[in-house]
């Protein structure tokens, strides 16, 4: 096989995929119908045409059967009046008469005929149409059914492009929580192992924490000093307050 037939069977089979894709069933079937709903209309205008033909043959062949019997009259009155001459004028016009108006039965029939199998024709073509009418209502019906049902499986099982999109956000979401849970946690030993320093200062380390504790206790001891020295005279001195061990031990005993 050349190459040029090779490129034009490629080109063949994908412009056939992509019709097929693109091709909506239901849309073929309305087109179809549309077609056949048109050639309906021409076969009608068929069978009006060949009537009215067949209508005017017939006014035609009435008006000579009229002037055929006007003739026979006008022979008729010739030879009364002594006029054979115009007897024998009259009766040659109506004998022409007469043989175009054999004519006119005979095309009369003939478009008789032609109208007949038309009406016939409109008649079968007429029960086609409504029959493939009612077959394309059914098969759209039935395709409408179908596609509602694929998308609806497509998206339950999670394989329909949008339902595919969405998964794949949440995955991205569920992954992108789970880096930032992790560099959160690796920054907090970081910072506690002192690593990292706290930018906003608020951070102290174990030795700086154990030195503000022992500086407040201090400071609580020499507050209450401060409190006992203050009381007024009569009352138990600082010292007063504190009782002795042997009066602790006489107490007990």
């Amino acid at each position: 096989m050349s190459l040029s037939k090779r490129l034009a069977l490629i080109f063949r089979a994908k412009a056939s995929r992509a019709l097929d894709h693109a091709e909506d069933p239901r849309e073929t079937l309305d087109y179809s119908y549309q077609k056949q709903m048109e050639m309906m209309q021409k076969v009608r205008r068929g069978l009006a045409d060949v009537a009215t033909s067949r209508k005017r043959v017939e006014l035609q062949s009435q008006q000579l059967s009229t002037r055929t019997d006007k003739l026979q009259q006008q022979a008729v009155a010739s030879l009364a009046a002594g006029r054979e001459d115009l007897a024998r004028e009259a009766l040659t016009r109506r004998s022409a008469a007469q043989q175009q108006q054999g004519d006119l039965a005979q095309q009369q029939a003939d478009l008789q005929v032609q109208q007949d199998k038309l009406t016939a024709a409109l008649s079968r073509l007429q029960s086609k149409v409504e029959a493939f009418r009612t077959r394309k209502e059914t098969i759209k019906a039935s395709y409408t059914a179908a596609e509602a049902e694929t998308r609806v499986g497509e998206a339950v099982s999670g394989i329909s492009e949008e339902m595919s999109d969405v998964g794949l956000a949440m995955q991205r979401a569920e992954d992108k929580t789970a880096q930032m849970q992790a560099r959160a946690g690796a920054l907090d030993e970081l910072m506690a192992s002192g690593a990292l320093e706290d930018a906003t200062g608020s951070t102290k380390d174990d030795i700086q924490v154990e030195l503000e504790r022992m500086s407040s206790t201090s400071d609580v001891e020499a507050e209450l000093t401060q409190l006992k020295t203050a009381l007024p005279p009569g009352r138990p001195g600082p010292d007063a307050l504190t009782p002795e061990p042997a009066q602790i031990q006489k107490a007990t005993s």
